[in-house]
């Protein structure tokens, strides 16, 4: 395992996480689905922490996009529970970690409680300085395009064409950079619509291991990996 001061000098400012295979992780062991994404909360956790110690500024979780809608209803209304509970019980040590919580998506569109929940959490977590913790939840790639277009079109009321600038201004976090690594769990090789405008140049890394099998160990791996490779941007 390398040590942090293996990793540092080709540290991402931000690294962005796939959390995939709470569900093939209960199965494997005879549990409810749901018992995955609890498990999940803890390498969360775990991630968090270790991303803070390192000193990486951006870290940003997929926790539910906008397909998940689809899921099993009790496996979805559990789901909401968990993120009620986990994040009223945490905003108290984020703020004394000094991590500012925010979220991404269509926030709008969830329940009034949670949407409180939400303000709550990002106001009192908002002077935090050593770590920018992203949640994106009820997040999709294509609809946070769409909204950014729509919002364009609304406020301006343009006829001409739309510029790159004119996107990311209206993004969910515009002030948020791209992804330097995006990291996806559980062995899938895809994006599944997360951060498709931001990921354009973003260093992609894929493991077998299940997210709540997930922490420090796996994440300098990957920071390991990151660091060998050569960025170009389309430079020769």
């Amino acid at each position: 395992m390398p040590k942090e001061a293996d990793v540092i000098g080709g540290l991402p400012s931000h690294v962005a996480i796939i959390m995939d295979g709470n569900g093939r992780w209960a199965l494997k062991r005879g549990l409810p689905r749901i018992m995955g994404h609890y498990a999940g909360v803890k390498a969360i956790e775990r991630t968090v922490r270790a991303a803070a110690d390192i000193g990486i500024p951006h870290l940003s979780l997929y926790a539910f996009s906008t397909e998940n809608w689809r899921r099993p209803l009790p496996e979805v209304k559990g789901l909401m529970n968990l993120f009620r509970y986990y994040v009223r019980k945490k905003t108290k040590e984020l703020c004394n970690e000094g991590v500012r919580l925010r979220f991404a998506g269509r926030i709008w569109e969830l329940s009034e409680d949670i949407r409180k929940i939400v303000r709550e959490a990002e106001n009192a977590t908002a002077g935090g300085g050593r770590l920018d913790l992203v949640v994106c939840f009820n997040y999709g790639g294509r609809q946070e395009l769409l909204d950014a277009i729509n919002s364009i079109v609304e406020e301006d009321g343009r006829e001409g064409a739309v510029t790159e600038e004119a996107i990311r201004s209206h993004l969910y976090l515009p002030d948020l950079p791209d992804p330097d690594l995006i990291i996806r769990t559980s062995g899938e090789h895809r994006l599944s619509n997360f951060w498709l405008w931001q990921s354009s140049y973003s260093e992609l890394y894929f493991t077998s291991t299940l997210w709540p099998d997930f922490g420090k160990e796996e994440l300098d791996s990957a920071l390991e990996d990151y660091a060998k490779r050569e960025r170009r941007f389309g430079a020769v």
